[in-house]
């Protein structure tokens, strides 16, 4: 694999530039992809992005950033906010050569300034600014190594987003198209039932994430190698809005705590059900979550699919009440009838939650640790 250092200057960079949005991103007079498929969206805060141009317009120097040669022309690896924040800033030439920028940035005397609100002497001040960008020129998978190692921006790629870079194609660039765009099709339909926040975000391919591990019981890369090469995502597509739908016949009075939940494995494992009636699951949330001894209001639903009481996270014996006991039973085991030290003993419910126990002190006895876990209805 061939590296070479390559100093360009940002009208070098800009020239050429066109945002066609998911259609793709390109500068340096046409022959630089900014966005390539294994590239994440344009995450970049505001702060981050200003930042950027006050480094440039300080002549401070910039992190190198990596191309490597694609064809007759380069593809961007490391760089693409840094690289976009410029090009939005300086913007695209009008046909009467001045540039028009997508936003403005704060300048010295506290007033805001577009790029071509700036005098000429400032205008070629960015324009010459020289950029350092390392140019790799090898295998594909020589490429994709690289990527992987010098992935270390302060905004670090997502697993999908690394996926993403080994599993691109048609079926891809088709899920991306239901599954990682603004507003896109799976969101509108599920947004209320899965985790789209931080790295889970649809730009940072959360929403598709979720979909892959739904569909493929957590097999996510097995899953994207087998259909790497299909026509489209139509499979993925239609069994998310399964769940989904599913998720709403079952549960139709939506709550918040319904949000984030593994709704693809219940469906996965309970979907074929034919005794999960709607009205008499919502009288049993509406039980639960009156109960006190329940302390994980969104553990209820996987309990009510499951039977599994651990998902409630029911209330506890507090060390207090368990030391008041064991002195009670005069360090006794319960069951066995044996001494042992309190570190060895574990209080339990006398009468189970299940059958109407609660966590008193009167439903409290202390047992020693092997009799407790062996101990039957629970």
């Amino acid at each position: 694999m061939k590296i070479e250092l390559k100093n360009i200057t940002v009208r070098d960079l800009v020239e050429g530039y066109v945002d066609k949005q998911e259609e793709g991103v390109r500068g340096y007079a046409g022959k630089l992809n900014i966005r390539p498929a294994y590239q994440r969206e344009f995450i970049y805060k505001e702060k981050q992005r200003n930042e950027v141009i006050h480094t440039v317009r300080k002549n401070f120097p910039l992190n190198t950033m990596y191309w490597v040669v694609a064809g007759e022309g380069f593809e961007l690896m490391d760089g693409q906010q840094r690289t976009i924040s410029i090009c939005q800033y300086v913007g695209q030439l009008g046909p009467d050569g001045t540039y028009i920028g997508e936003f403005s940035v704060e300048w010295d005397d506290g007033k805001p300034r577009y790029f071509h609100n700036l005098t000429p002497g400032q205008q070629n001040q960015i324009l010459d600014y020289e950029l350092f960008i390392y140019v790799c020129d090898g295998e594909e998978s020589e490429k994709l190594k690289w990527f992987e190692i010098i992935n270390i921006a302060s905004i670090k790629l997502t697993n999908q987003e690394l996926r993403n870079a080994i599993y691109t194609g048609p079926w891809l660039a088709d899920a991306k198209r239901w599954f990682s765009k603004t507003g896109c099709p799976a969101y509108r339909e599920g947004e209320k039932y899965v985790r789209t926040d931080g790295d889970h975000a649809v730009n940072r391919q959360g929403l598709l994430e979720t979909a892959i591990n739904w569909i493929s019981g957590g097999d996510i890369n097995g899953y994207m190698s087998a259909h790497q090469h299909d026509a489209d995502a139509q499979e993925l597509w239609q069994h998310f809005q399964n769940v989904i739908n599913w998720t709403r016949v079952v549960f139709p009075s939506y709550r918040k705590e319904m949000k984030g939940l593994d709704w693809g494995r219940f469906y996965r494992e309970h979907g074929q059900r034919s005794d999960l009636n709607a009205a008499t699951l919502e009288a049993r949330i509406k039980k639960l979550l009156d109960d006190d001894e329940v302390q994980s209001n969104k553990g209820i639903y996987e309990y009510l699919l499951t039977g599994n009481e651990k998902t409630l996270n029911l209330r506890a014996f507090d060390d207090k009440m368990k030391r008041k006991v064991y002195e009670q039973q005069g360090g006794v085991c319960r069951a066995c009838r044996k001494p042992f030290d309190i570190a060895q003993m574990e209080a339990d419910h006398i009468v189970p939650w299940h059958k109407g126990g609660k966590t008193i002190l009167e439903n409290c006895q202390i047992l020693c640790m092997i009799c407790n876990r062996t101990k039957g209805g629970r």
